[in-house]
């Protein structure tokens, strides 16, 4: 099936961020991990479809007019009576790496399963062909959430659909990192690939190297993984080929927000519309590049890389990729 006739469904919260100081650089906007790599899903030519839920406030609205602007479908978006939208705020230090605060108890999408029309929206996403969600798509649902999130992924490949995951370890959405590592695995023999970040699943899981990392998705039921490792690129473990991608140049980042969701995004954009996993992976470490240049997750469009087949290509030759 082609990109353009797949199902994407893309699953998890958006936030409203909140950046920079309390003075008149301070700037309001919306983001979530999952979010995040809907857009540059979107930004790839594809239509993802986000399922989530939202409140009837006004920031919803505009949020959800912001997403449509993207060509992010919103159609299965529910609508809470009386919850809002999480709120983060982000400081970035010297270095360029950022420190997330929450404000999340009230959130329309942590109710998720309990508002009306869930039924539809659940339906829609278990007959998706692509199904992405991450571990802090996890980390918002008790138990009973996460057992109707496992089923819906569950149905998804059971039908020849592909569940795509990114463990995406936050210690702060969990209660220890115990419950993290128990939710996770209580899901893993779902996912067709997984898209981790080594410091993340090092921390988590203790990893000792990329490769631990990867062989042990394989070992819990993966298909295929792809380790991110920031300035030392990425590697694809499937079956029993290893290939390692690096990025074209080492960059001092301004702001890493977003580096990891971008990646996903572009990487499964080419991957869905059929590129192979190398020129797909090059394209995720292009656009990580270039987010980590600007300030917040999303960059204007008008910043995005060159993501062409001939660019692609013409980078995996550089790379002596052939």
């Amino acid at each position: 099936m082609s990109g353009q006739s797949s199902r994407i469904v893309v699953m998890g919260e958006c936030m409203l961020e909140l950046s920079g100081g309390l003075g008149g650089d301070t700037r309001l906007a919306y983001a979530g991990d999952t979010l995040n790599t809907a857009l540059y899903l979107a930004r790839a030519g594809l239509t993802p479809d986000y399922v989530t839920a939202l409140g009837e406030d006004p920031y919803s609205a505009e949020i959800i007019e912001g997403w449509r602007a993207e060509g992010i479908g919103a159609d299965h978006v529910l609508r809470h009576p009386t919850r809002v939208p999480g709120l983060y705020a982000i400081r970035t230090d010297d270095e360029g790496e950022r420190h997330f605060y929450y404000w999340r108890e009230n959130s329309a999408a942590r109710a998720f399963f309990q508002i009306e029309g869930q039924v539809a929206a659940v339906d829609h996403a278990a007959k998706a062909d692509w199904l992405y969600f991450s571990g802090i798509t996890l980390s918002i649902f008790d138990a009973a959430g996460r057992q109707r999130l496992k089923d819906i992924a569950a149905s998804v490949k059971s039908r020849g659909g592909q569940v795509v995951f990114d463990p995406n370890y936050r210690a702060r959405g969990w209660s220890s990192a115990g419950e993290a590592r128990e939710a996770i695995r209580q899901i893993a023999d779902t996912f067709t690939l997984v898209l981790p970040t080594f410091d993340d699943d090092a921390a988590l899981f203790g990893d000792a190297s990329v490769l631990d990392c990867a062989h042990r998705w394989q070992k819990w039921g993966a298909a295929r993984v792809l380790v991110k490792d920031g300035p030392r690129g990425c590697t694809i473990v499937e079956q029993a080929n290893t290939t390692m991608i690096p990025v074209e140049q080492i960059i001092r980042p301004k702001d890493t927000t977003g580096a990891g969701d971008s990646f996903n995004g572009s990487f499964l954009g080419q991957l869905i519309s059929g590129a192979p996993l190398e020129i797909a992976a090059i394209a995720g470490n292009r656009t990580a590049a270039t987010v980590i240049q600007h300030p917040g997750a999303i960059i204007p469009r008008a910043a995005m890389p060159d993501l062409s087949a001939e660019a692609l290509y013409a980078v995996h030759k550089s790379l002596s990729l052939t």
